[in-house]
């Protein structure tokens, strides 16, 4: 999910006026990131809405690695085929990651192009992600971010469906084929 650090992120939050003569919305001053910053990292199976996210104070070779082998374990053992889709961050082709694709034959690793992030499907997740851990909370450490993502995505699996890609249909009203209305004419 990319860097994330101790500090506020704005929420969208209604203000009443207090009167005809409203003043302005204030919001406590924030100067930004506090203490450690770290990372998120996430596996997500579409089919089922099931997710796993981990998180980590660096984005290293050894964490990725160490992160692979947990999803290993997480996926059922009758899952013939897995695919990891990524980017072209430089620890995702490292050589400690092609060895663990050596011992894990059913691993595959699809990079996708350069600028071309919405063809990664884990990005839409990301966003619900940090609208249930993050949106419209202040964090003074790194452990209340861990805390944050590690109870969102257990919200996540307890509420899990299959994940549908793509905009959110809008309610149409039901057409009726063949009827047609008289239009309104005006009489003179």
């Amino acid at each position: 999910m990319g860097p994330q650090a101790a500090k506020s992120y704005p929420g969208q939050r209604l203000v009443k006026p207090a009167g005809p003569e409203a003043e302005r919305a204030r919001q406590e001053i924030d100067y930004g990131r506090r203490g450690v910053a770290g990372y998120v990292f996430g596996a997500f199976q579409p089919a089922t809405g099931a997710a796993l996210t981990l998180t980590y104070e660096r984005r290293t070779t050894v964490n990725w690695v160490d992160f692979l082998g947990k999803v290993e374990a997480w996926i059922d053992p009758a899952v013939e085929r897995v695919y990891a889709v990524l980017d072209n961050l430089n620890i995702h082709s490292a050589p400690d990651v092609l060895l663990f694709s050596l011992l894990h034959p059913r691993w595959e690793f699809v990079f996708q192009p350069k600028y071309a992030a919405y063809l990664n499907l884990i990005e839409p997740w990301w966003k619900v992600l940090r609208s249930l851990a993050l949106k419209g909370r202040r964090f003074e450490a790194w452990a209340e971010i861990e805390q944050a993502v590690e109870r969102a995505t257990a919200y996540w699996n307890d509420h899990k469906h299959p994940f549908v890609w793509g905009r959110r249909r809008r309610h149409r009203p039901r057409q009726c084929l063949g009827v047609a209305t008289v239009p309104k004419a005006t009489a003179i």
